[in-house]
This record gives C-alpha cells, sequence and structure tokens, in this order.
C-alpha cells in the first residue's frame, strides 16, 4: 500500500477534477443504491448476488429512472461489482464514472468524454501527449472515430458479418481489432451490430447496427456509451434474448427489472456513457496493471 502513495494522491486528484469538471457544466451528482433487486440481464456480465438480491454492476438502471422522472444531466462515481473479472486490467470491484445527458446521442457524448479527458490531462500538466506503455499517445483534437465495420475491414482476417455468422465476434475484437485501437491519439469505435447493442437504440437510417461506442486508449478500454433505447417492449425483447443466450451457455438467468421498463417509456431521448475510472488511471499514470492504482486488491483483504 505505501508503494502506492504517490499514484493514490493522483487519482484523488484525478477524482476531484472529474467532479470540477461536470459541476461546471450544470450536472447534477447523484448517489442511487447499490444493491438492487434486478440487474439488467446482459449475457456477458455477471453481477455479484446479495441475499435474493445483486450488487450492481452499473448504475445505469436507477440513473435512467432518474432521466424518466425528470433529471436532465446528472453523474455519479461509484463503486461496482463484477464476478469473474480479475486480471492486469480488471477487477472485481471497481470505479465507474456514468454520466447522461437527456436531448443528446452517441455523438455528443463522443465530444463530452474527448473534453472530459483532455480537461483531465491539462490539470495533471501532462500535455498534449501522454505515455502508456511505451506508446507516445496523442490527446489533441480530433481523435479518431472509426466503426466496427471499418475496423474489421482494417485489422480482422474475417468481416463482421462473418464474425458474426461464425460466432466469432468477440475472439476477433479481442485478438485482431483492440490491440490496435488508442495507439498513437484515441479511438472511439462506433456503431456495433445490432446484435451487440446492449441498452442502446438501432441507428435509424441502418438498423443492422446500434448507436453505441467504445473509447480506447493504447489498446485499453476505457469507456462504453449508447443514444438509450427507450421503448420499453423493444427493450424487454432485448433482456430476454440476452437471457436465453445465458440459458444457452448454462449460465443463471436474471429477473427481469421491471420498474426500469414501467418508466422506461417516460424518459426522454438521452445518451449516457460508463467510464472506467481505475483503467483511466492506470492510462494517465502509465501503469503496467489495475493493481497499481487501488488502496487494496482482493488479494490483500
Amino acid at each position: 500500500m505505501a508503494r502506492r502513495k504517490i499514484a493514490l494522491e493522483k487519482r484523488a486528484r484525478i477524482i476531484q477534477t472529474i467532479r470540477q469538471f461536470f459541476d461546471e457544466r450544470g450536472y447534477l451528482e447523484v448517489e442511487t443504491p447499490h444493491r438492487i433487486p434486478a440487474p439488467a440481464p446482459e449475457s456477458h456480465i455477471h453481477p455479484v448476488p446479495s441475499g435474493h438480491w445483486f450488487l450492481h454492476p452499473s448504475p445505469e438502471l436507477c440513473m435512467k429512472r432518474m432521466l424518466a422522472a425528470g433529471y436532465e444531466k446528472i453523474y455519479q462515481i461509484c463503486r461496482c461489482w463484477r464476478e469473474g473479472e480479475r486480471g492486469g486490467q480488471h477487477i472485481p470491484e471497481f470505479t465507474l464514472l456514468e454520466w447522461y445527458r437527456t436531448g443528446a446521442d452517441y455523438f455528443a457524448l463522443m465530444d463530452e468524454c474527448e473534453t472530459l479527458i483532455q480537461f483531465l490531462v491539462e490539470d495533471l500538466g501532462m500535455g498534449r501527449t501522454i505515455s502508456y506503455q511505451e506508446q507516445a499517445i496523442s490527446m489533441a483534437s480530433p481523435w479518431e472515430r472509426m466503426s466496427v465495420e471499418e475496423a474489421f475491414q482494417c485489422y480482422a482476417k474475417i468481416s463482421m458479418k462473418e464474425a458474426l455468422q461464425q460466432e466469432l465476434f468477440d475472439e476477433a475484437m479481442v485478438q485482431d481489432i483492440e490491440p490496435n485501437l488508442g495507439i498513437k491519439r484515441p479511438t472511439f469505435l462506433y456503431d456495433y451490430p445490432s446484435e451487440r447493442r446492449s441498452l442502446a437504440r438501432l441507428k435509424r437510417e441502418n438498423p443492422n447496427v446500434a448507436e453505441r461506442f467504445e473509447l480506447y486508449l493504447g489498446g485499453l478500454e476505457i469507456a462504453n456509451a449508447f443514444s438509450e433505447l427507450t421503448d420499453p417492449e423493444e427493450q424487454r425483447r432485448a433482456f430476454e434474448a440476452e437471457n436465453e443466450t445465458r440459458r444457452l451457455l448454462g449460465k443463471e438467468i436474471y429477473p427481469m427489472p421491471e420498474r426500469f421498463l414501467e418508466e422506461l417509456e417516460e424518459m426522454p431521448p438521452s445518451a449516457g456513457i460508463a467510464l472506467g475510472v481505475d483503467r483511466l488511471v492506470m492510462v494517465l499514470l502509465n501503469a503496467k496493471t489495475i493493481d497499481e492504482v487501488v488502496a487494496f486488491t482482493p488479494e490483500e483483504l
């Protein structure tokens, strides 16, 4: 712990500066419950049980209910939990920054995300270029924006369509595409196939893709964002499909978040983003592993 003192001091400053950024832009900082009766069913995320409820893997559902209740610009920095996530870039209890804006779409959040991280870099006195894992990453605008289909064309051995048909999408992303993203400058990877929509709305002009993006720095995914889906029936069908995938994989089936679905119809057009604070700190401090930027690892408890 003592050897992390400098990193934890800088981490605290980064979190303070995040709050300054959002407070100056008229966002309301909120706190929602960490323990919830039903998470959003997602085939690749495994919430931690807490009695008959769950520790939230994200504050997403509760924050969207706040949008439906009339809140327009909200953010939260909170602890989240996901089972089975441990490695040099993963930890099962982690810190997430989420923010939501009504009247915005995913492109507006790309701009805001870029501005936020540039604000943090400037506050740390790092100039326009940061160093991460022996790579010099230019933080100057504009950052790279690349569709998922383009990324498959550039880096993968097969097309996006073939990867989906052969159930190799995730493998191609991890092995071929992600290591090439955000190397010389940050990369926004956007327009995910509808099969990987999560809670994003489909693009009106092309319903085969969802209005979703992820941000990469130095080959590391930092954030995940959507233009939010606000149709409760469409969202229910998407949740049911995720639970069916979980069933086929022999995983636990989650209950439907009924109150979220009941209130979703009242949610105005909005966009939201989840940004991993631990990972962002890793990159900004040029840390080799997530262990270097947290006070305790699970193994130390």
